[in-house]
């Protein structure tokens, strides 16, 4: 385990650019002996102060105060206790990945998250350099976007809108070149400067630019500091322990070279060389006015807690029309997420439909009809696991600012479910439109959309079926794989591979009766066969013996009876059919709200 021992940041009292952004009271970020899954040491920043660490400290930080992992020692704002809530509503965390969402414009990002919490878009495209690529899209795999330099930029202002007080950011420069990795902290400078944040950043061997622009730097090995100062000083220190920096070399580089034992060709020497920097730093009168400094701050107030400012926030029916809007902007522009299902259903129903193409109403085509229902119905719904990479992607943008404190569970989990309603029903009729004609299915409009009634029950449950499954395993592989398994469980006990007559007791109890898949198979069986007949052809040998067999027909009832599938229940399988879709989608809200607290 490591262990972070003291550290104390102010933030004075002082509006920022237009006052939108400054801090909401004075602020003293101080913690003493903190203890998480890593050691952290000494700290203390002055008013605007940036401050670069090595991996893990501002994730450390952040999550010490915003998870549930236990957190030993004293951590305090103002000089007082805060509770885990109130430490995640006065904080932001900026993830080393971006998670924007790529089919919508600069402009658009930062104003959704305007609307989830408080609207100031023009001053953040302003302050992050942003404002000529306003309406750029951020950008998706299948269409080209802004820069890597400008997402990052774009990641940490759409979190800046809910006027945090500290800021976490996660190697914001990862993954960016030299000028871009400037360019980002050189904006986060400035803002920390007009606004009165405090910026605590992990950073990986930046350029001599880009590292001098912060303020002061944590250098953190094997969990204890090595250094926590000012950026300028550094060079002075490491002169005192007789480790001067070499002039024309990166600092940067320097330091994480000289703290650093795990390239090093004799590891015993390196050892002993970095037990004794971390001494040298423990025994340094740096450290000692360090550690008297944070000491009297934590006992000015001892015991007390500290009490959070109400700020102005987004409403529940805001936030839920925000985020409907957000996802229909997303539906319509970025083709993952209903077009390629779009071009995937209507496939398949262009070749349903010409695979049983025109089936003539004689009792050679009462196997081919039942054929059908099944292929059109069971794969239908199979093909749904195609939601599982769109519904990934939200929810990775809703863990993101649910950390942050703009929204929950609920809210996510309702415009999920009200934005897919049109476009599941869109999908339902066009291939209804293509292939119920084309199969010569009962031809009348009210067997027709019953038809679309039974085939968007079964893609809205599958669906739910997606997000249940995603939502308790958050992987593409696993959510796709047993998704997949759950729809071949619903295909093998459904009624149409085994009778329900005959199927063992076992499975028909147990799984047959929750099977979404059934409910659909026995309404759609009800709507072709309940009100048709079928000739018996040349000979009159009827495969089914019904009342017409005199007229030497078949009635569809009799096709009905063989699967004991009763006349009078579509009311009810429907009401079952909502039943297990309201089920699956409280679930999924379940395990979401479980996971966020």
């Amino acid at each position: 385990m490591e262990k972070h021992q003291n550290g104390d940041l102010d933030v004075e009292h002082h509006a920022g650019l237009n006052g939108d952004l400054g801090s909401f009271g004075a602020m003293k970020f101080t913690w003493n002996d903190v203890s998480v899954t890593t050691k952290s040491r000494l700290g203390d920043a002055k008013p605007t102060s940036i401050i670069a660490g090595v991996d893990g400290v501002a994730k450390a930080a952040r999550r010490s105060g915003a998870s549930n992992l236990e957190v030993n020692g004293a951590l305090n704002v103002n000089n007082a206790s805060v509770s885990t809530n109130d430490f995640r509503a006065i904080s932001s965390y900026v993830e080393q990945e971006d998670a924007l969402i790529g089919s919508l414009t600069v402009r658009e990002t930062i104003d959704f998250a305007g609307r989830l919490s408080l609207p100031r878009v023009d001053e953040l495209l302003s302050s992050f350099g942003l404002r000529d690529q306003a309406n750029l899209l951020v950008g998706t795999p299948i269409r080209k976007g802004i820069s890597g330099g400008q997402k990052r930029r774009l990641s940490i202002a759409s979190l800046l809108i809910t006027g945090p007080k500290i800021l976490f950011l996660d190697e914001p420069t990862s993954g960016l070149d030299s000028t871009a990795s400037f360019e980002v902290v050189k904006y986060l400078k400035n803002v920390a400067q007009q606004h009165q944040l405090i910026v605590i950043a992990s950073i990986h061997q930046p350029s001599t630019s880009t590292f001098e622009q912060f303020d002061k730097l944590l250098l953190l090995s094997a969990g204890r500091t090595c250094y926590f100062g000012p950026v300028p000083a550094i060079r002075t220190y490491m002169e005192t322990r007789g480790t001067p920096i070499p002039h024309y070399v990166n600092p940067a580089e320097f330091l994480l070279d000289i703290s650093s034992s795990d390239f090093a060709k004799d590891s015993l020497e390196a050892s002993t060389d970095l037990e004794k920097l971390h001494t040298d730093w423990s025994e340094s009168p740096n450290a000692e006015a360090l550690h008297s400094s944070t000491n009297s701050s934590l006992s000015e107030k001892s015991g007390s807690k500290y009490h959070l400012e109400e700020k102005p926030h987004a409403g529940f029916f805001a936030i839920n029309l925000a985020l409907l809007h957000r996802a229909f902007i997303k539906s319509y522009r970025d083709v993952v997420a209903y077009g390629i299902r779009f071009a995937m259903y209507c496939g398949l129903a262009i070749m349903m439909g010409t695979v049983w193409l025109r089936l003539p109403e004689t009792q050679s085509s009462i196997g081919p009809f039942t054929n059908a229902i099944f292929f059109g119905s069971a794969f239908m719904s199979f093909m749904a696991v195609a939601y599982v990479p769109a519904f990934l992607e939200d929810r990775g943008t809703f863990i993101k600012e649910r950390a942050n404190g703009l929204y929950g569970a609920t809210p996510f989990m309702i415009s999920n479910f009200l934005i897919g309603i049109p476009y599941l029903f869109l999908i339902s009729l066009i291939f209804s439109i293509i292939a119920y004609w084309l199969n010569n299915f009962r031809p009348s409009a009210t067997a027709f959309f019953t038809w679309v009634m039974w085939l968007f029950l079964d893609l809205l449950a599958a669906e739910s079926l997606v997000v249940l499954m995603s939502s308790i395993f958050p992987n593409f592989v696993i959510s796709l794989a047993l998704t997949a398994f759950a729809n071949g469980l619903w295909m093998s006990v459904g009624g149409f591979l085994v009778s329900p007559e005959i199927l063992n007791v076992f499975w028909k109890y147990v799984f047959h009766y929750i099977d979404y898949q059934s409910y659909v198979f026995q309404g759609m069986m009800v709507n072709e066969f309940a009100h048709r007949s079928y000739s018996c052809g040349e000979g009159c040998q009827c495969m089914y013996q019904t009342d017409l067999a005199s007229q030497c027909k078949i009635d569809g009832k009799g096709v009905l009876a063989e699967y004991g599938y009763a006349t009078d229940k579509t009311g009810e399988w429907v009401g079952i059919m909502i039943s297990i879709i309201v089920v699956y989608r409280l679930l999924g809200w379940l395990v979401t709200q479980l996971r966020s607290t």
